[in-house]
């Protein structure tokens, strides 16, 4: 029957650390403070003699293993539980389970489980009734326990089992802040329970000598805090509300203060900001070239960083390009193929430069992902070789940190259940994920001295992040009990003033350039890595744009004569004589924004009416309209002219005695004795709200500024309507950043594994504003990668597939598909530029598959990309077709991807504004823009294919321009690899056979 009852036996809290590798200091966040790390490293032992009493006196611990990842899909294979009566085991379950369907060959190699062994074992139903004996309604603990209570509870029966499962994935994120990573696996490594094997009995163990380390750490949280969340929001049913009210019986009556706990970690006093470069009283140092080579060679300090070290000669150069950058105050573009090892060749130079004159040094990134990995692994390994160490911090948006006052308000305030989709879900579950949230977050500001959220493993599809953070306008900043010191946003900007390195992302370096240097410490050297992203993320930070959403969230911030801002600052000057001359100002405000209510629907019904002129887009529900000289011209426009201008007349109006009344409240608080009062901060942001929506508003209607492409962004669909925009974007990013960016630099290096077209550089330069800089200025290199492409990649162009412009592509496209899943035995991923061609191709090509035995799956419309690529990843013979998304920044190392399909050349679309507008302005603008965008595009999907020196794939061009056209060799000769093979369609399949059985 497979039901395994045992003598009772101890719970597995390994008594011997024996091995040397530190695995808990591995898990640890870096810059973990002493005495958190010191708590956590006793854990393990404190774990084996703590009492906790009637809460471990009879619960089960519970894993399952399954056929696949889909509940849908999949089916239970294995179950295992124990039941655990204070640290000891006094019972066991173990069934195998028939699934009723083959188990997958990568699931059998995971967890050793075969078709044999399933085949005689109990059916679901049959196991899942002896788990439900066996659990008797007991609470049961699993990790990620939603996988394994919806496999149970969708067999008939299953919901007899326990009416309270507890996942204790969520709760050791509340329990242990401080790990970058709750996977049971690492968690029983690092504190020294029972190894976990993919396979259920294995885990369970591993599992129930986690709970009591989980336990002890719950109990170490500040006593108040275990209060605070065991009653917060007591009409929601929480899975961890009877544990945390259990631990608050030791202190039943204590109380909390996230300040106190907060000026307790930081107790020690900030360090001093580093001064601005240009302002040393001497000239700046860079380390010597000859200190440089060393450091790359056996037996240097980046040898020290890693157990394996292999000297990369691109590397080596890499870093000494970058520090002669910063020795001559110069400007490189570096292309660095995959493996050279890119992150540590810039970090070693900045660092060195910084430590040397005292100074910050930066680099920017275009994803948090990446910004993490420096910050988590690279740098924390550079800070422990390098003499003296090194400071480093990292620096996001503010969306991506907690706001300390919105998450003591949380506790009380209304959950916003309404602010996110429920997907199924009760009301209850959904408030359930944001307490869950809101104690992860309380948990995580005791135990840091800085961070953000990301790495609290936080479920932002059930919580909005509105409950834990805010936006830049919403930021009360001098009016916060946590600002400046506390506050982890505010705190962190400065104390990376005080660093030797600064990690960002695009985007916060992109605002800071628009803010003229307001947000960032001041630095004059930086690295700016996936620099191919730059020109267009600049694009996007810099734009102008007027919606109908932008206007709504205005007016409600302005308020009127009882409401908003206005409301507020008129309720301060009724109430203070000295203040009552603003009065009469704010009511003639209040007027002057009723009005333009009026006036901004009326606006808006205008620019809707432009719909009339954009080209038809089928089955989209929003159009782009270029406003270029015959849309500006016509009768529509003529409307929208009109109007926009009566709207910022009236909005005008209201600036002017806006300003008038804040500057009159703006005197009454600069008088010390008068206690200063919110509302006029309020005013304040509100006015500057209204004069950059004003001043957006007038550069788009007027359009007199030829630097910018202007565009409109319509519905075309009923449920779209509130959604129209009107955008501004920059045409020209590299002299932007030439004008405004290069004069405040003393060094900028570009780095990027694409960056050149067929062995140029232009342009990349041309796009980066390089090739504007003075001749010696800047230099360019391009370095071989560390991995031997040539033999472990090839491409095929099929030269005789009709132009995907033509009729008959599509049906020559599905069967050259058909032949490449069948010769690679599925792990493909087609890359599409449009969805309407791809959900026609995946229609007629997964039914063919699945008579082979091959699966492909499709990016639907609205699904998640995180999702799906986990999915692709885990299912090493899934297909995948894809769009945009995956075309860059997708891992998927070793045999789950072999081979990578392109259909069309990547060409940005003829009805893209930015394409008219540079082709209205440039009779070369194919060749300039879209022919070498397109190369680097392909560059980046190739690259998708050897992430590691023993991956092996194929590129396929399927695509027959790249031989027909003149251009295509441009694609050609732009391939990492030198084994490039032109074929027929009907040859492909025979070709990836063949290449498979040589690698």
């Amino acid at each position: 029957m497979g039901n395994d009852r045992k003598e009772r036996e101890s719970v597995a809290v390994s008594e011997d650390n024996g091995a040397e590798r530190d695995y808990l200091g591995e898990i640890l966040l870096p810059d973990t403070p002493a005495e958190v790390e010191q708590a956590y490293r006793s854990l393990a032992e404190r774990a084996r003699t703590q009492e906790f009493g009637l809460i471990e006196d009879d619960v089960v611990v519970l894993d399952t293993e399954t056929t696949g990842l889909s509940f849908s899909e999949c089916q239970l294979t294995e179950i295992a539980a124990v039941r655990l009566r204070g640290r000891e085991v006094v019972d066991t379950f173990r069934t195998f389970v028939n699934p009723g369907m083959p188990i997958p060959k990568n699931i059998q190699a995971l967890t050793n489980i075969t078709d044999l062994d399933v085949a005689a074992a109990p059916s679901p139903r049959e196991a899942v009734a002896q788990l439900a004996d066996f659990v008797a309604g007991a609470p049961v603990l699993a990790h990620n326990a939603t996988f394994d209570r919806t496999f149970i509870e969708r067999v008939p029966g299953g919901h007899e089992v326990s009416d309270l499962w507890v996942d204790t994935l969520a709760l050791s994120r509340i329990a242990l802040p401080r790990l970058s990573t709750h996977k049971l696996q690492d968690m029983a490594e690092a504190f020294g329970c029972a190894s976990v094997s993919h396979r259920a009995l294995d885990d369970v163990h591993a599992l129930a000598g986690m709970w009591r380390v989980i336990l002890c750490a719950l109990s170490d949280l500040p006593a108040g805090l275990l209060v605070t969340l065991a009653n917060m929001h007591p009409d929601v049913e929480w899975a961890y509300r009877p544990i945390i009210s259990y631990l608050t019986l030791a202190e039943p009556d204590a109380t909390f203060s996230l300040a106190a706990e907060r000026k307790r970690l930081l107790s020690s006093a900030p360090a001093s900001p580093r001064p601005d470069v240009d302002e040393l009283a001497t000239d700046a140092r860079a380390p010597s070239a000859d200190e440089i080579r060393a450091a790359f060679e056996p037996g240097g300090l980046t040898s020290r960083m890693y157990e394996s070290f292999e000297p990369r000669p691109s590397q080596a150069q890499m870093a000494e390009e970058v520090r002669s950058a910063l020795a001559t105050s110069t400007m490189r573009a570096i292309e660095a193929g995959t493996g050279v090892g890119k992150s540590v060749a810039y970090l070693l130079p900045l660092a060195e430069y910084a430590k040397l004159n005292k100074v910050t040094c930066g680099v920017a990134t275009k994803t948090n992902a990446l910004t993490d990995q420096l910050v988590s692994h690279e740098l924390p390994a550079l800070a422990k070789v390098l003499p003296g160490g090194l400071s480093y911090a990292c620096l996001k948006g503010y969306d991506h940190y907690p706001c300390l006052y919105r998450l003591n308000r949380s506790v009380d305030a209304e959950l916003p259940l309404d602010d996110v989709a429920s997907n199924g879900r009760s009301r209850n579950t959904m408030a359930s994920d944001m307490l869950t949230a809101i104690a992860v977050t309380y948990a995580y500001a005791c135990q840091s001295v800085e961070g953000d959220v990301d790495a609290l493993g936080i479920r932002w599809g059930s919580v909005p992040r509105s409950l834990l953070t805010v936006t830049h306008k919403e930021c009360k900043r001098r009016e916060c009990p946590f600002y400046p010191n506390l506050c982890m946003l505010h705190g962190a900007r400065r104390r990376a003033a005080a660093a030797d390195i600064v990690v960002t992302n695009h985007s916060l370096l992109l605002r800071n350039v628009e803010a003229d240097g307001a947000i960032l410490p001041p630095v004059r050297n930086w690295v700016v890595d996936e620099a191919h992203s730059f020109e267009a993320e600049a694009r996007r930070q810099w734009a102008l744009e007027v919606s109908a959403e932008r206007a709504r969230t205005l007016f409600e911030t302005l308020g009127g004569s009882k409401s908003g801002a206005i409301g507020a600052a008129s309720a301060f000057a009724a109430s203070n004589e000295a203040a009552t001359p603003a009065c009469g100002l704010l009511a003639k405000a209040a007027n002057s924004v009723a009005t333009a209510m009026i006036s901004s629907a009326n606006f808006f019904d205008a620019v809707r009416a432009l719909s009339a002129l954009a080209p038809r887009s089928g089955g989209y529900d929003m159009v782009t309209l270029w406003l270029g000289e015959d849309a500006r011209s016509s009768d529509e426009w003529a409307a929208v002219g009109a109007a926009g201008k009566e709207l910022v007349d009236r909005l005008a109006a209201a600036r002017h005695d806006l300003d008038g009344a804040h500057k009159i409240l703006a005197e009454r608080n600069s008088d010390d004795a008068a206690p200063s009062n919110p509302s006029t901060s309020l005013l304040e942001d509100a006015c500057r709200e209204l004069g950059e929506f004003i001043d957006a508003c007038a550069t788009i209607i007027e359009a007199v500024d030829d630097s910018y492409v202007f565009y409109a962004e319509l519905p075309q669909a009923k449920r779209r309507i509130g959604q129209e925009r009107l955008v501004a974007e920059k045409l020209d990013i590299g002299a932007e950043l030439a004008d405004r960016w290069y004069p405040e630099m003393r060094s900028v290096t570009f780095s990027s594994a694409t960056m050149s077209v067929d062995g140029d550089f232009s342009h990349f330069n041309g796009s980066s504003g390089l090739s504007l800089l003075k001749e010696g200025r800047h230099r360019e290199v391009s370095l071989p990668s560390g991995y031997d492409y040539d033999r472990n990649m090839s491409a095929i162009a099929v030269r005789d597939l009709p132009d995907p412009r033509d009729r008959g592509y599509l049906d020559a496209l599905v069967d050259l598909l058909f032949d490449v899943h069948v010769s690679m035995g599925g792990s493909v991923l087609t890359l599409f530029t449009n969805r309407r061609e791809m959900e026609l191709a995946h229609a007629a090509l997964e039914p063919r598959l699945a008579a082979r035995g091959l699966s492909v799956a499709m990016q639907e419309r609205g699904s998640s990309v995180r999702r799906l690529s986990r999915r692709f990843v885990e299912d090493r013979d899934l297909s995948l077709m894809a769009l945009k998304s995956f075309w860059e920044g997708f891992d998927a190392a070793g045999d789950t991807l072999r081979c990578v399909v392109i259909p069309k050349l990547p060409f940005s679309s003829p009805k893209d504004p930015l394409v008219q507008e540079r082709s209205a302005r440039d009779r070369a603008a194919w060749r300039r823009w879209s022919l070498p965008e397109a190369v680097l595009e392909v560059k980046q999907a190739a690259g998708r294919l050897i992430r590691t020196s023993t991956d092996a794939g194929v590129l396929v061009l399927a695509d027959s321009r790249v031989c027909t056209k003149g251009y295509g060799k441009v694609f050609l000769n732009s391939m990492p690899t030198k084994s490039v093979s032109t074929l027929g369609a009907d040859m492909v399949g025979r070709y990836l056979e063949s290449w498979r059985e040589s690698h």
